[in-house]
């Protein structure tokens, strides 16, 4: 029988997203008694840490803790976040007016567009592109236009280059440094363009910084606003996901000035009743610890990056190590371009999950996304069995 109620168009306008079908695939081969490697979602394999398991442990017991949330977020919480942004990026945020807590940074980084754009709005998305940037926005009724990211521009959007009657409509620009899909990290002078830019044309930023703690160079990510004029356009999202291995904790946090901030809130409060109180008091701790704790997962990532980006050179793969990011991002061997074939045989044949690039985006085509969120051992079981087929 026919469901009674046909689905809304907005839904109609959604392409499947990435990785659901990434781990229907992924089933259907482990139904078959396949022993898959999985380098897909990027979801870190080792445990959250002690130090945030016995604080949520004690929060928990606390019965202040069980009942809703504020919708502006536990006091002390923001007070750290702000703090670990002072420390981090040496910037001052007023916890109470310019910080707020997040069911994770996709939730809020999805919501946004809600607050700011209207039907025909746009906004200039990079491409390959985290997939929430362009859902979000056709959640709200606009018009995602992407930017190309180019390797031979390290990955760098081009924003003026985008058409003026294009620009004219747009409401928001997203960036997201270091960069998911590419790995790829922003410098100092392009945020001073973008934030140049960016005020003359009355565009908001939203700047995804989900990874400023996972980086293997000396020089640590930046913050956008670490450029003088971007609190008068920017909002920027952090995530605890990645940096203390909280990916199901769901918790973050967006930083900007009061009217943006004030925004989402208005937003939020209609949709959601804010995170849980003991997950935002155990991220107090998680906080002041990620530090040393970033340090260490940062050198777990460095061995198997080399690894694989050595191994996936022999192979025959035109990659260069990332910079920063827990992704390999690299174009494939063969003289086929299509990446969703190119990923569906290796699991087929190899018995390997990997992204696609087209799943970020059509300029994210010739291109495939390997996670570091796999132990050594299984990444050299990986390069022997892609020897094998490829």
């Amino acid at each position: 029988m026919e469901f009674f109620l046909p689905e809304a168009n907005r839904l109609k306008l959604l392409p499947p997203y990435l990785f659901v079908e990434i781990d229907r695939a992924k089933r259907r081969a482990v139904e078959k008694g396949v022993k898959v490697i999985d380098f897909g979602v990027g979801d870190p394999d080792q445990p959250t840490p002690q130090f945030i398991l016995s604080a949520m442990a004690k929060a928990m017991k606390n019965p202040k803790s069980h009942h809703y949330p504020l919708d502006r977020g536990n006091a002390g919480f923001r007070q750290q976040a702000s703090a670990w942004v002072k420390k981090r990026f040496n910037i001052q945020f007023n916890p109470d007016t310019e910080v707020l807590p997040l069911i994770g940074s996709k939730e809020g980084i999805a919501h946004l567009p809600l607050a700011f754009i209207n039907p025909g709005d746009v906004t200039l998305v990079p491409d390959p592109c985290y997939p929430p940037y362009k859902s979000g926005t056709l959640f709200a009724g606009g018009e995602p236009y992407l930017m190309p990211l180019k390797e031979e521009k390290n990955f760098l959007p081009e924003f003026d280059n985008v058409p003026r009657e294009i620009v004219k409509k747009a409401k928001i620009i997203f960036v997201n440094y270091p960069n998911n899909p590419t790995g790829a990290v922003a410098t100092r002078a392009f945020y001073e363009k973008l934030v140049k830019w960016a005020t003359s044309q009355r565009i908001l930023i939203v700047s995804d910084l989900a990874y400023s703690e996972v980086y293997f160079g000396k020089a640590k990510p930046l913050s956008i606003f670490e450029v003088s004029g971007a609190k008068e356009v920017a909002i920027e999202f952090h995530s605890l996901s990645k940096t203390c291995n909280m990916t199901g904790w769901r918790i973050g946090f967006a930083l900007g000035r009061t009217e943006a901030i004030e925004a989402l809130l208005r937003v939020k409060s209609n949709l959601d009743s804010g995170v849980f109180t003991a997950i935002q008091q155990a991220s107090i701790e998680a906080l002041r610890n990620s530090f040393g704790f970033s340090k260490k997962t940062n050198t777990l990532y460095r061995r198997r990056r080399d690894l694989l980006v050595g191994g996936l050179k022999e192979l025959g793969f035109q990659v260069r190590p990332n910079e920063a990011t827990f992704y390999v991002f690299t174009r494939f061997p063969g003289k086929s371009k299509d990446s969703t074939v190119f990923c569906r045989n290796l699991l087929e044949n190899a018995g390997i999950v990997c992204t696609p690039g087209v799943g970020f985006g059509p300029a994210g085509e010739g291109y495939v996304r390997f996670t570091l969120t796999v132990a050594e051992s299984d990444i050299r079981e990986a390069l022997l069995r892609m020897k094998k087929v490829l």
